[in-house]
């Protein structure tokens, strides 16, 4: 190789270089953290499936430009708080956090990583966000249940069956922390006589 081949060479790679760089910057792999309250079972493999759906559907393939790391915590609190270190000292981009014990320790675990929060039970109330349209913070996403539909549940059960005097809520403090969220929107419709 000559000198002149060599420097127009060098030049030519020297030229090329920005624009490798630029293309390599655009297509720098994000990573997504997902963390599942529920079992690692069908129905908890089925809801990540949807989710990598619906992210490629927008262009985002997992292995290809982003990748995602998912953890299953069930109902099991110590290891969705483990699961949410796991995932924060992975440093993503963003984190999926799926129900309200999730989205507590991952809250805990973090106040720089945007969080996206899905399935959680009145947000604004358990102090997750400021309001729903201004969310504030690092938290962000979709309330699982308007609590102001509680009093159509009791009319709907009334309706089809016009028997019932009665209804009971189940509980465990230990897997559902926002359950008094739901007691407190019952209680207007307790002594009402539609119930009756």
């Amino acid at each position: 190789m000559t000198r002149r081949e060599f420097i127009t060479l060098l030049g030519g790679a020297a030229v090329a270089w920005p624009v490798g760089a630029r293309a390599q910057q655009a297509e720098r792999v994000r990573q997504i953290g997902v963390l599942m309250g529920v079992a690692d079972d069908r129905e908890g493999q089925a809801r990540v499936r949807v989710l990598k759906q619906g992210l490629q559907e927008l262009g985002w393939t997992d292995g290809r430009n982003i990748q995602v790391e998912t953890r299953f915590g069930g109902a099991d609190a110590d290891r969705i708080r483990a699961h949410a270190a796991e995932l924060v000292a992975l440093g993503p981009d963003v984190i999926v956090a799926n129900t309200t014990p999730v989205i507590r320790a991952v809250r805990q675990a973090t106040s720089s990583i945007p969080i996206v929060m899905v399935g959680v039970n009145d947000p604004v109330e358990q102090g997750f966000v400021s309001s729903l349209s201004h969310p504030g913070g690092n938290i962000t996403g979709f309330a699982l249940v308007d609590f102001q539909m509680v009093g159509k549940w009791l009319e709907m059960l009334k309706e089809a069956a016009p028997d019932v005097a009665r209804a009971a809520l189940m509980f465990s403090p230990d897997t559902s922390p926002h359950y008094y969220v739901y007691l407190r929107s019952f209680e207007p419709y307790l002594d009402q006589s539609r119930l009756r």
